[in-house]
C-alpha cells in the first residue's frame, strides 16, 4: 500500500511562477505530480540509489498512482 505525506515548502516566486505556467500548459499534470517527479528525480541524482525513489519517478512520469 502506497502511503502520502503533506508537505508545506516556501519556494522562490521565480520558480513558482515557472511552475504555474509549466501547469496551465500540461493540463495532464498537477501540483503533486510534479513535485514528486522533481523530488525523485532529484535523489536518484544526488542520493543514495534507492529503487524506491526510481520507482516513485517512473511512475510519476507514466501516471501510475504513487
Amino acid at each position: 500500500m502506497n502511503t502520502t505525506v503533506s508537505i508545506l515548502a516556501e519556494i522562490p516566486e521565480a520558480l513558482h511562477e515557472s511552475f504555474t505556467c509549466y501547469i496551465e500548459s500540461h493540463p495532464d499534470w498537477d501540483q503533486d505530480r510534479l513535485f514528486a517527479a522533481a523530488l525523485s528525480l532529484f535523489l536518484l541524482q544526488n542520493g543514495d540509489c534507492d529503487r524506491r525513489a526510481a520507482q516513485v519517478y517512473l511512475d510519476t512520469l507514466f501516471q501510475h498512482p504513487v
